[in-house]
Formats: structure tokens, C-alpha cells, sequence
């Protein structure tokens, strides 16, 4: 069934891409639909389980390194825009100054370095995110049932954090199809660190229509070939078992 699925979300993303392609719009569209799919199908799919230990004000998880896609990032840059906009000269700073710092002390560390350092999410403002509409799937994908455990393992200590299967699962399905629905129509479709590749598309807005015209205009931030686009058919036909199929409300 897993593959049934995987394929009726893959059309899903070419259909949007065949129909706006040329379009400034493709990076929103594509983007929107991922985290509508992402958001209509979790609560199904986690109905089983208990309640999560997710909350405002724990932001454990937020300095672990996140990967996205192209649209997501292009999109994220453009609220990003938006705040700081909206926002001049308040006391948080320039919200694209706080990623560009982020990046500086964060690009190429490697994951455990990177939770060694516990640099804080740019995100993160007196422990809420203020990018959540649009936060990255990989975020979405990332729940814990134990709060204590997560701080825990943050802190260095050598713990088991009781993860949230069908969210992985959920977040694995989606991204990687969409990124197979942007290799089929040859565009860029890796995963790239977030702080980095949003920094590259802040400092540069003309990367996104580089991208729609086939090329890899993030590649400085992509992460290398082990991380990307496997499918987890075990986790995901795990998470489907009490669903039928994956609920199209976008």
C-alpha cells in the first residue's frame, strides 16, 4: 500500500509543478501542499498514541542541524522578508541577521558537533518559534513523548528519547515525494542545512528563479548523499496501518 500512496502524493507535486513551473509561485505552491498533506493526515495517523510532551517554551530539539527542500527554504526566506519588514529596528535585530549568525557559527559542523555547541535556533524567541506556519517538514516530522529525555539528551547525557514513529514516518512520505516530483521535472531536488541555505537565499533572491530554471542554486548548503531521499516503507506502512490512504485537504 505504502507504494500506492507514495505514488498518489508524487502526482500530486507534478501536477503542481506542470501547471506552474515558470511561475514565481512554484516554490510557495509546492511548499504549501507539503505541509497541508503534513498537517491534514498527523492526527490520524497519531491517534493511537499518547499525548505528545511538544509544547511552547521547550525548545530542546531546535538545536539539532534541520534539513529542507528548495521550496521550503525559498518559502521560509520570503516570510523571513516579511518580519523583518514588518519589524525594523526591533529589539530582536534583523531576523535575517540572526540566521546569517546562526550559519556563522553552525555551517559545516558535523551533527554531534553541532549539539556539542547547543547554538540556538534563529527561531526561537523567549522559547516560541516565530517562523511556525511555515516551519520546515522537518520540523513537523520531529515529536517526543518525554520532555526530560529530550533536555536530557540535549545536555550531553547518553538517553533513549521515545520519538514519535508515525511523525518520521509522515514527514518522510511527503518530502520525499516531492523531491522525486522535482527530479522527474529536473529540478534541484537534495536537502539542504536550513541556517546556510536560508543565508543563500536572503543574500540573493534571484537563486529562486535559478532554481526554477533547473539549477542547483543552494548547493553550497546540501547535505551529502547518505541523508537524502530514502523512503521508509517500514515506519510509513507502520503509521498508515489505521488509515486507508493519505487525506488529500489542500
Amino acid at each position: 500500500m505504502s507504494d500506492a500512496v507514495f505514488s498518489e502524493v508524487q502526482r500530486g507535486f507534478s501536477d503542481i509543478v506542470a501547471a506552474v513551473s515558470a511561475s514565481p509561485q512554484l516554490a510557495d505552491r509546492l511548499a504549501d501542499r507539503a505541509f497541508d498533506l503534513f498537517e491534514a493526515n498527523i492526527d490520524a495517523q497519531t491517534a493511537h498514541l499518547p499525548a505528545l510532551a511538544c509544547a511552547k517554551g521547550c525548545p530542546s530539539c531546535c538545536a539539532l542541524r534541520v534539513t529542507a527542500t528548495a521550496p521550503e527554504i525559498f518559502l521560509l526566506a520570503r516570510y523571513v522578508r516579511q518580519i523583518d519588514a514588518r519589524m525594523p529596528g526591533s529589539a530582536l535585530g534583523s531576523l535575517s541577521r540572526r540566521i546569517r549568525l546562526a550559519n556563522r557559527a553552525t555551517r559545516e559542523l558535523s551533527e554531534t558537533e553541532r549539539m556539542r555547541l547547543r547554538q540556538p535556533c534563529p527561531f526561537v524567541v523567549r522559547g516560541g518559534c516565530i517562523i511556525h506556519p511555515v516551519r520546515p517538514l522537518a520540523c513537523r516530522g520531529h515529536a517526543s513523548f518525554d520532555r526530560r529525555a529530550c533536555a536530557q539528551a540535549m545536555a550531553g547525557r547518553d538517553v533513549d528519547v521515545p520519538v514519535s514513529g508515525p511523525h518520521i514516518a509522515l514527514r518522510s512520505l511527503v518530502q520525499d515525494a516531492l523531491r522525486a516530483a522535482l527530479d522527474r521535472a529536473g529540478l534541484a531536488s537534495d536537502l539542504y542545512e536550513l541556517n546556510q541555505g536560508l543565508a543563500l537565499a536572503l543574500a540573493d533572491p534571484e537563486r529562486e528563479a535559478a532554481w526554477r530554471s533547473g539549477q542547483d542554486s543552494l548547493a553550497a548548503a546540501r547535505i551529502g548523499p547518505p541523508a537524502v531521499a530514502q523512503t521508509d516503507a517500514v515506519l510509513w506502512s507502520r503509521a498508515s496501518s489505521h488509515e486507508s490512504g493519505v487525506r488529500d485537504d489542500a
